[in-house]
């Protein structure tokens, strides 16, 4: 069994309140970092720990923290991405769900690491009943001495807020968050300057996800040193892993980073293998955002390796062979799904979810879902695929943010890996509608050129 750090209570009946929480051993970081660490030791603990970004940026959290300009006389902010939208994502809300205290514990524990003496958590807007919990469970921490002023006699204040989003996907990028926390579009803003700088209100400000903040916790409580034994290399601790698909036994699993992609799908601690006894065609690793690759080549690296879940494991071979990480979205396609439909699918979403700000996104992101609409639907050409890939390239890195990209990887791995399907929809234009391609070749064992 791999070791859980954020998951070890989470079946203990009523954790999701203070008492429970506290019985076991909750708010003990918090102690711990208040009586005996100044913000600059719990910066330093972070640090040592390794831990990257787990809302899919994988940028060092501990680094992110240190550059926070503290100006004399400025309030500085720390805001918790609780905004989730990416499709395939779902760990944040789960531990929103059922132990809540865990992340008002790290947001206490980030908030003094950093100088804010008011945070917020912004909640997608769907998410209601979470933002309802959350704001109990916050005032379960107020009531027991946790929030409020001169926290455990520490002279250290705190208010911590819940916010609710208005459900767009755009708001999960961190200044279009900040600009819908003001009351305003959310738009993202052109960086720089960034947060770190001037941020909400024009503030130097953090923005970290919710799984970023709960993993605070642990590394206080057993040291940053601790906390970067588990896992591989440079992608250190545990991750919160959202599985869904043709999976046995899709749910929200904790991983040592580093385990096999292989053992993650198929044993039974983890998934379970895929469902129906069907065979595994394609996953999308890390949310909608990242690049598919067909099973041969998410079980194992280019070299005939076993890829590893880890940031490093994932993205081995760039993307020509690999993919990324991202949030921990992992959705599983089997033999019977279709690629071209999965694939118009997605784009539908980021066509719908564009801000509009950047015409090559704007527009871009409508003429991919036409021109996947008429592939899946019978009314295809040949040329539709270099015209998928062309515009795909237009898109990417021509943009305020990331939505650019997200949009247009999903589009231009799916052609590099599964051109065949594709151009099926065109030359059996009359099948396809009817029946999907099927497994053909994506499962077959890797030809690995010899040295």
């Amino acid at each position: 069994m791999g070791r859980k750090l954020l998951l070890e209570h989470i079946n203990v009946p009523g954790i999701n309140t203070y008492d429970v929480y506290r019985s076991k051993g909750g708010y003990a970081s918090v102690e711990k970092a208040l009586k005996t660490l100044t913000p600059d030791e719990v910066v330093e603990e972070v640090k040592k720990s390794g831990l990257r970004g787990r809302g899919g940026a994988g940028f060092p959290t501990g680094m992110k923290w240190s550059f926070l300009a503290k100006p004399e006389g400025v309030p500085r902010y720390l805001v918790c991405n609780a905004d989730e939208s990416e499709p395939g994502t779902f760990k944040d809300r789960y531990l929103m769900t059922y132990i809540p205290h865990l992340l008002i514990e790290g947001m206490i524990i980030s908030s003094f690491a950093l100088g804010a003496k008011t945070s917020y958590i912004y909640v997608r807007g769907e998410m209601m009943p979470q933002i309802r919990i959350l704001e109990k469970a916050i005032a379960e921490a107020k009531a027991a001495g946790f929030l409020g002023k001169n926290i455990l006699g520490s002279g250290y204040d705190l208010e911590l807020y819940v916010q609710p989003g208005g459900g767009a996907y755009i708001c999960g990028e961190e200044t279009a968050l900040l600009e819908s926390l003001e009351g305003k579009r959310g738009n993202p803003r052109i960086k720089p300057p960034f947060p770190a700088i001037a941020g909400l209100y024009g503030c130097p400000t953090v923005v970290n996800n919710v799984e970023s903040i709960a993993a605070t916790v642990p590394i206080i409580r057993d040291g940053g040193e601790e906390y970067a034994k588990i896992g591989i290399g440079r992608s250190t601790g545990t991750k919160l892993i959202s599985a869904s698909g043709n999976l046995n036994k899709p749910g929200v699993y904790e991983i040592e980073l580093g385990i096999p992609v292989e053992e993650f799908i198929y044993s039974d601690e983890y998934c379970g293998g895929i469902a129906n006894g069907k065979r595994l065609k394609a996953v999308v690793a890390g949310g909608s955002s990242v690049p598919i690759l067909p099973a041969n080549l998410i079980l194992k690296t280019a070299a005939g390796e076993g890829r590893v879940m880890s940031y490093e494991g994932l993205s081995e071979g760039g993307f020509a062979t690999g993919t990324m990480m991202g949030s921990g979205g992992f959705i599983a396609f089997d033999e019977d799904q279709c690629i071209v439909r999965n694939t118009w699918n997605f784009t539908r979403f980021y066509h719908h979810e564009s801000c509009g700000q950047c015409s090559p996104c704007r527009e871009g992101t409508g003429w991919m879902e036409k021109v996947l609409h008429r592939l899946e639907h019978g009314h295809g050409k040949m040329s539709d695929m270099d015209l998928l890939v062309d515009v795909s390239k237009k898109i990417e890195g021509n943009t305020i943010c990331p939505l650019g990209d997200a949009a247009a990887w999903p589009v231009a791995s799916a052609i590099r890996h599964f051109r065949d399907e594709f151009e099926w929809h065109v030359t059996d234009a009359a099948t396809a509608v009817t029946r999907n391609y099927g497994l053909a070749h994506y499962a077959d064992p890797l030809v690995v050129a010899s040295a």
